[in-house]
């Protein structure tokens, strides 16, 4: 009996990449592909590569290097494949700078792996000159992707991501998106519930909704209407099973009243809301082309809280954007302080080739990048101190997604995305549990579960068997 051969993918950067990279371990499962937990056992390695940051690109390169010294001390040798928006971007460039790798295939179009593979393999002794797939196919991917098996669904726990749109026509002057994923595409209704039914049958019960620009959703459904995110998020949250549903990442252009009136509408979606703003200087928005100003940003937030009391916001951050100027820094500055965040991603400016801003006058150095990026962090470190703290005291319901650190301890997410550590068995996992937070600490909360269904189930249970002992007796 032949072997299984082992895959290792590790991706980088986004949610979009973590699902590209279950969609792809999916697809080589039925060519005879197990997953592994370690590169140097697999016999084909994966990196699943983002291109948003220059840091982010240099980790792939730096990680093939590790490969290429860990195959020559092993003695052995290994198909690499880099995949992805660096493999996009880049191309054959990678093929040039790291000899190690076999196959380039960009994010349109891993749905090909399987034959791409058996191309490269075809070579025999002349894999080496290596096979690059960046190409925008006409057909969609989704069309020839593999559904995750059932056992692969309840490995992966109870939350996942669902994509929904892909691409983006924004055209951020620092971003490469438009040019790695290309135009803004949205998947059909019907496709994503039946995913969405999977996902739920398999012990799914939270999913997020994902895209580059999600909130620009316009898909079409079963009678040719188009839907938008909000109408998306309501035929989601209908899924038996489905208790708890998030979407990321959104455009503060594209925040309409339907999807403002579903947070206030829809228990379901979760009170927590990732909205990048990137600047809070409407010179330096206008100079990223975001196509809204601070004055629109704060009117969305005041209109999504006048319809959710109880819900937080997370953004994304850039510092040092070319002819940032102390005072742009200060407004910036000055706009969390006005909004007040649970949670942020903050980033210096990266010059990304080919992009407008890569070209633009007044580069800013380093070291006044560096200073901005640790003056605003610390800010809005400070601003989710502050929120997590206000949550002792608190009872909200949770997710138990883990095992934790400890024997008898489960890890659970709120509705704010925060990690919370409870007492309970590992059977509860994949439910939801009632909590009164107790303990708050930088990096999680933990509280006392006071219900759930899980607990409510058994103490019934437990209760009929004391009944049955009674008459029994």
């Amino acid at each position: 009996m032949t072997e299984p051969r082992k895959l290792y993918v590790r991706s980088f950067g986004c949610q979009m990449n973590v699902y590209d990279a279950q969609r792809m371990t999916d697809t080589l499962a039925r060519e005879g592909y197990v997953e592994t937990d370690t590169a140097e056992d697999a016999d084909l390695v994966i990196l699943n590569t983002c291109h948003i940051r220059e840091k982010a690109a240099e980790k792939v390169y730096s990680e093939l290097g590790r490969l290429r010294k860990s195959q020559e001390e092993a003695g052995r040798r290994q198909m690499v494949a880099v995949a992805g928006c660096v493999a996009q971007a880049e191309g054959a460039e990678i093929l040039k700078r790291a000899r190690t790798v076999d196959l380039v295939v960009g994010p349109q179009s891993y749905h090909k792996l399987p034959e791409l593979i058996a191309q490269a393999e075809a070579r025999g002794s002349n894999r080496r000159a290596g096979i690059v797939e960046t190409e925008f196919p006409v057909e969609d991917k989704f069309d020839f992707l593999p559904p995750p098996s059932r056992a692969a669904i309840a490995k992966r726990g109870p939350t996942a991501f669902v994509t929904v749109q892909e691409g983006c026509d924004k055209f951020c002057t620092f971003c490469v998106v438009p040019y790695t994923r290309g135009a803004e595409v949205s998947r059909p209704v019907a496709k994503i519930l039946d995913e969405v039914i999977r996902l739920a049958d398999g012990g799914v019960r939270e999913v997020t909704l994902i895209g580059q620009n999600v909130n620009g959703y316009h898909g079409v459904d079963a009678g040719g209407r188009d839907v938008g995110l909000a109408e998306l998020v309501r035929r989601v949250a209908q899924v038996p099973g489905i208790a708890r549903v998030r979407y990321t990442t959104s455009h503060p252009r594209d925040m309409d009243d339907d999807l403002i009136a579903a947070h206030r509408d829809l228990p379901a979606l979760m009170p927590y809301l990732h909205l990048p703003v990137q600047s809070g200087s409407n010179r330096v928005l206008a100079a990223m082309n975001r196509r809204h100003d601070r004055e629109l940003f704060f009117a969305i937030v005041e209109k999504v809280r006048a319809a959710r009391p109880d819900i937080a916001f997370s953004s994304d951050f850039i510092v040092g954007f070319p002819g940032e100027t102390d005072e742009d820094f200060a407004d910036t500055l000055d706009l969390v302080e006005k909004v007040g965040f649970a949670g942020a991603f903050s980033f210096k400016y990266s010059s990304r080739p080919g992009t407008p801003a890569a070209s633009m006058d007044g580069q800013l150095p380093e070291d006044v990048k560096s200073a901005r990026i640790h003056a605003l962090q610390a800010l809005l470190d400070r601003q989710k101190a502050a929120f997590d703290a206000a949550c002792r005291g608190r009872r909200f319901e949770i997710l138990l997604e883990k095992p934790g650190r400890f024997p008898g301890q489960l890890i659970g997410r709120s509705p704010y995305l925060q990690s919370v550590v409870v007492e309970a068995p590992v059977e509860a996992i994949g439910t939801l549990a009632l909590v009164d937070v107790r303990e708050v600490s930088t990096k999680s909360l933990s509280g006392d579960i006071v219900g759930g269904e899980f607990f409510a189930d058994n103490v019934g249970m437990n209760r009929s068997a004391r009944q049955s002992e009674k008459v029994e007796a």
